[in-house]
């Protein structure tokens, strides 16, 4: 027998407390199908996830960037000077 978490009324809403304990009596394989269908949920909603789906987007890492590298070395000699 599955549990069943209903509001007492319609004015009501259902609250993540009054969830948690049925979803902890799930079987795993419930659970993890309620972990699909929250993150599929999640996945098209635009104010949490603003990427468009498929699309590639660029990523700056600072991996062969020699002319940072010696930026960031030069602040840090100038300051140690200041420190010294």
């Amino acid at each position: 027998m599955q549990p069943t978490v209903q509001a007492k009324t319609l004015e009501q809403p259902i609250t993540l407390t009054g969830i948690v304990p049925a979803v902890r009596m799930l079987p795993a394989l419930d659970k993890l199908r309620l972990i699909r269908i929250l993150a599929e949920e999640l996945e098209v909603a635009k104010e949490i996830f603003p990427f468009e789906a498929g699309k590639t987007y660029y990523l700056p890492t600072p991996y062969n960037s020699f002319g940072a590298a010696a930026i960031l070395a030069e602040a840090m000699a100038t300051s140690q000077e200041e420190y010294n």
